[in-house]
């Protein structure tokens, strides 16, 4: 199956990048659906982040309080990285899950990997390509800030807990610049996919 690997810096808009991709026919799973399904209550990964964050890390009914758990883990690099080791593992298990599904129905097109952390969990080597979608700082800033409800401080926290996008961008086969127009980035991931989907027929005949 040939692989896509779709990731960005924060607010950078791989939504939006993920959703022409889907538009064009293509088949996109998304790690932060499977990792917000993992953590529900009676999962092994919620259980495991009730243990190490206690009991404040809950809502009253019992779920996660996302917002008090994002806040405990961009302030703290540690607990950032515990978060991910509890979880990491088990979103890998699910993708491969989906994908085998996918193969075994008969899908040929390019399967798209939306992974905000492809490349912090070292995942860049699994994919045949790496799509980055980038924005200039001011704009990723700004659409933090709104999307979230944050703080200009507080969004800088969040975007400096990542690794750099100059830094993802030398893992990247291409990148998506999404600073400009709708019609602009459509335009550019239309021409990345058809050049995918020809790849991926290439390694299939």
């Amino acid at each position: 199956m040939y692989r896509i690997g779709l990731t960005g810096g924060i607010a950078t808009g791989k939504s939006t990048v993920s959703s022409i991709l889907r538009n064009l026919g293509a088949c996109v799973i998304d790690a932060d659906r499977i990792a917000r399904e993992i953590v529900e209550p009676g999962q092994p990964a919620y259980h495991d982040i009730v243990n190490h964050f206690g009991p404040a890390v809950l809502l009253a009914n019992g779920k996660l309080n996302r917002p008090y758990l994002a806040q405990q883990v961009f302030s703290d690099p540690q607990a950032l990285e515990l978060l991910n080791r509890l979880t990491h593992p088990r979103v890998i298990e699910r993708i491969e899950a989906l994908i085998e599904q996918l193969a075994a129905g008969g899908y040929r097109l390019p399967i798209v990997l939306d992974i905000p952390l492809l490349i912090e969990a070292g995942m860049a080597d699994t994919v045949d390509q790496v799509w980055l979608v980038t924005t200039d700082p001011e704009t990723q800033l700004q659409r933090l800030m709104q999307r979230d409800n944050l703080t200009e401080a507080a969004a800088k926290l969040r975007i400096d807990a990542q690794m750099s996008l100059a830094e993802k961008a030398r893992f990247a086969h291409h990148l998506i610049d999404n600073s400009g127009s709708l019609s602009d980035t459509q335009q550019r991931v239309c021409k990345l996919w058809k050049l995918a989907v020809s790849q991926a027929e290439l390694s299939h005949s």
